[in-house]
């Protein structure tokens, strides 16, 4: 899932531009004009919720087999877990 959100979102930023007045003309740009543009922007929009989904499983099958006794990696999973929440959150 990371790997699937680092590659488009590569291929998104080589035509994204984030000035406030051509943000949105971008975005059609790369659904419109570039090739294949709306599969990327789809497989980075959706492999974002796929990620979460994936990374509340793991966390969810750690509580079920008890891994929380182990303190040291249970809480750099959790700093590692509010991390990639404050990464995806800010952007």
């Amino acid at each position: 899932c990371l790997i699937l959100q680092i590659l488009t979102g590569l291929f998104l930023a080589m035509h994204y531009t984030s000035d406030t007045t051509t943000a949105f003309s971008s975005v059609t740009h790369i659904c419109r004009d570039v090739n294949y543009g709306w599969i990327i922007r789809y497989l980075h929009a959706n492999g974002a919720s796929m990620f979460f989904i994936c990374l509340f499983i793991h966390v969810g099958r750690g509580l079920y087999y008890g891994s929380y006794t182990f303190l040291e990696t249970w809480n750099i999973g959790i700093i590692l877990l509010f991390t990639v929440m404050a990464t995806a959150f800010m952007g």
